[in-house]
């Protein structure tokens, strides 16, 4: 199985087959507009510019399971992404990435590529496990979406390479897309 395999919905609501990406990079990500994690998607932009002519796409889906973090429409959060941080890539439709309602595609990233732990050296890290602990004690043990912000980067031939927790520097996130390129 590939990640060329699933249907997303794009902001619109039209459905659209991920093989429409064949060949370019993927970044995945899970993203919230009132979260500490935000700015970064300011970062992933830059990121964006800087490869995407290489054959480089982040296509990131709002999620909403973290402490409501994502709240309002696809188009207010496009609206809001837009002109906060300049945001050009693909942003898709809300959607679950844990529990019995998950989408499919994040089922199968989770299964490709379990929790490893969170980088214990980024500011939030502590306050992320706090937090995430308060609900499961035992969260370190499953392969579920810990937080907003987490990424799943792909190859050009639709293989899941590696999974980024929100508190992994965006320059070790970088230094593998390259390696992609």
């Amino acid at each position: 199985m590939k990640v060329y395999d699933f249907n997303v919905k794009e902001r619109s609501g039209k459905e659209i087959n991920l093989g429409a990406y064949e060949g370019k990079v993927l970044l995945i990500v899970n993203s919230a507009t009132q979260c500490g994690f935000t700015p970064q998607y300011g970062d992933l932009q830059k990121l964006y510019n800087k490869y995407s002519d290489k054959g480089f796409v982040i296509l990131d889906f709002p999620c909403n399971q973290f402490k409501n973090q994502a709240p309002g429409t696809a188009d207010e959060i496009q609206q809001f992404c837009e002109s906060n941080y300049g945001v050009t890539y693909p942003i898709h439709d809300k959607i679950e990435v844990n529990g019995e309602n998950a989408h499919p595609l994040y089922k199968f990233l989770k299964s490709e590529r379990g929790f490893k732990g969170l980088d214990n050296e980024h500011p939030l890290a502590s306050k992320i496990d706090e937090i995430i602990s308060k609900d499961d004690k035992n969260y370190k043990e499953s392969s579920d979406i810990k937080w907003n912000f987490t990424k799943f980067l792909v190859d050009r031939k639709g293989n899941v390479i590696e999974r980024f927790e929100p508190t992994k520097d965006l320059s070790h996130v970088e230094a593998r897309i390259m390696e992609l390129l």
